[in-house]
């Protein structure tokens, strides 16, 4: 079995879209894109991971049952993070610290205001 020789060009450019990424990754982490902001972050992790994976871990060029198990992979994470988004998305988070929307506030029969 003959392995596939990737050029040093290859790597570079690679290198060099990693390094793009992670400023852009620092410029998106200061600024405020509201509700957004986990979305971009997830958008722009995915980008770089599929990038290593593709490339430095030699998936673009690996046989086919292997490509599947990496899109299975994917697809099991993918359906992880749309159950925890759709759960984060859910909760209530006009709460005040240290109040509980569980167990409503005991009040004392003998206090009357």
């Amino acid at each position: 079995m003959s392995e596939h020789i990737v050029s040093p060009k290859v790597y570079a450019i690679i290198f060099l879209t990693l390094m793009i990424g992670t400023a852009i990754t620092v410029w998106a982490a200061f600024q405020n894109f509201g509700k957004f902001n986990i979305v971009i972050a997830l958008v722009i992790a995915s980008i770089k991971a599929t990038l290593v994976v593709l490339y430095f871990m030699h998936a673009r060029y690996s046989p086919r049952r292997t490509q599947l198990v990496i899109v299975c992979s994917v697809f099991w994470l993918a359906i992880m993070l749309v159950l925890t988004l759709a759960d984060y998305g859910t909760r209530a988070h006009d709460l005040q610290p240290g109040v509980s929307r569980l167990t409503p506030r005991a009040t004392s029969h003998f206090i009357q205001a």
